[in-house]
């Protein structure tokens, strides 16, 4: 938690953009998981083989962050810290949330 204030409340559940004081910007990655907008690199889907191998990669690494909650994985996220994150969104949809401000 955040001060006095929940995960559900800090993200914007119909758009997936929350603006915070001091100009940062949330992206719900879909079930109360988020990552930093400004930290996001790139959003792929995860159907190639070249992608399924970084995810492969990342994992023997320990860089890989699953934010599936137990659900099919659609899109890999990653950050400018070296960090993949699998989220069961379309990539689609993450990439309007990003576009969002």
């Amino acid at each position: 938690m955040i001060g006095s204030e929940s995960w559900p409340r800090i993200l914007n559940r119909e758009y997936g953009v929350q603006r915070r004081s001091r100009g940062v910007e949330i992206i719900n990655l879909g079930y109360n998981n988020a990552v930093l907008k400004n930290r996001v690199v790139t959003i792929v889907s995860v159907g190639a083989n070249p992608v399924k191998r970084l995810i492969e990669a990342a994992k023997k690494e320990n860089k890989l962050i699953d934010a599936t909650s137990g659900r099919k994985t659609r899109s890999l996220v990653v950050t400018d810290a070296g960090f993949f994150i699998l989220s069961s969104l379309q990539p689609q949809r993450l990439i309007e949330r990003v576009g969002q401000s």
